[in-house]
């Protein structure tokens, strides 16, 4: 088997411009549209979406490697980062301090040069214990020949697939610094197209032990920023992998298997982002929802915890609302619960569903 990095002519990618034009043009035309619409929206209302967005970017490109973070704690450590009032935080733990710290470098810095110092920090933000599970790996550096070939696999345990194997340890300074030089280089090439080549040759080359793929996507949401000219965020690549997980993994192996023809890797990347941006109807829907609520709500003398657990179910609740959950969440005692999701009833914010007894759970009322 010869893989992409082996072939004589490595990394010099081709395609076919023409059959990539009228999936480009609707690409640009709908990143334009929305960029246009988000404007639109005011000051706090783009950065509730961006917020939302970079959310679900964060824990969607963890979910894709089979890694399930909470959604409150990224939240959270995503806002302190950012200077936004959301109410009280949720403390983060290490390792979704490291992804947002990774991915808002990526993001809100988009327009900084990436340098190999740069990608030895985001790794190392990834692995702050110097371990990938129990196994210690090379932090914050290039993989080496002690850990032997790196096989790129998806599945579980005792049933992976390896999908390719990336370019041995010892390419990796020539590799990197060729691939860092091209994607600093102003290149006549639209920045979407580079987007989806700096995925696919980053992913190639593999050069760390773990969390490539984080990174990989970290590095194309730098490029979609440099096309968006933003470093707010308002629609999630990764989020649209993640539904489409086993036809990236095909894709992937069948292009790292092929030629330097990569028109169908660019072909599956530009119809996956013409998919996010589809996606972002959701967040945006959620965004004037959660507005208009408030709008509502604004002449209600709604207490700090009331407001709290209501943004929570405006966002997003996991579960069903419980007052013990309420208790919990706003670190009171189950009496100050009980009065504080009473005087929502009364107010007719909540409802009481219809489980009664032990099972007692609320809901917000419908267009409340």
């Amino acid at each position: 088997m010869v893989y992409l990095h082996e072939r004589p002519e490595w990394p010099e990618f081709r395609w076919s411009s023409e059959r990539l034009a009228g999936r480009l043009a609707q690409v640009r035309h709908k990143q334009g549209r929305l960029l246009g619409r988000m404007e639109s929206l005011g000051f706090d209302l783009r950065a509730e979406a961006s917020l939302q967005t970079l959310t679900e970017e964060v824990v969607k490109s963890s979910e894709i490697e089979g890694e399930i973070l909470d959604r409150n704690q990224v939240r959270s450590s995503i806002a302190r980062r950012l200077g936004m009032d959301i109410g009280a935080l949720t403390p983060a733990e290490r390792n979704v301090e490291g992804i947002v710290d990774m991915t808002l470098d990526a993001t809100q810095k988009y327009d900084q040069p990436v340098t190999a110092e740069r990608l030895f920090g985001w790794h190392a933000a990834l692995f702050p214990t110097g371990r990938s599970g129990m196994l210690k790996i090379v932090v914050g550096g290039w993989r080496t020949e002690q850990s032997g070939p790196m096989q790129v696999v998806s599945g579980p345990i005792g049933r992976e697939h390896v999908h390719f194997e990336a370019p041995a340890a010892k390419r990796l300074e020539n590799e990197m610094q060729a691939f860092i030089d091209w994607i600093n280089a102003n290149q006549a090439l639209d920045p979407v197209i580079k987007a989806a080549l700096a995925h696919l040759w980053f992913v190639t080359i593999h050069p760390f032990e773990d969390g490539n793929g984080r990174i990989a996507r970290a590095i194309a949401d730098l490029a979609l920023a440099r096309s968006d000219k933003s470093a707010q965020r308002f629609y999630s690549m990764s989020a649209q992998i993640r539904r489409e997980r086993t036809a990236y993994y095909n894709i992937l192996e069948r292009t790292q298997r092929g030629t330097l023809d990569i028109t169908n890797w660019l072909e599956w990347f530009l119809d996956c982002l013409d998919r996010a941006f589809d996606g972002t109807e959701t967040i945006i829907g959620n965004v004037l929802q959660k507005a208009e609520f408030w709008k509502r709500h604004a002449a209600n003398a709604l207490n700090q915890r009331q407001r709290l657990v209501l943004n929570r179910l405006l966002d997003g609740f996991e579960g069903k609302l419980t007052s013990s959950k309420w208790a919990i969440i706003t670190k009171v005692s189950q009496a100050t619960a009980a009065r504080d999701i009473d005087e929502l009833i009364v107010l007719g914010i909540l409802r009481k569903d219809a489980a009664g007894g032990r099972s007692t759970s609320y809901s917000l009322v419908a267009g409340a």
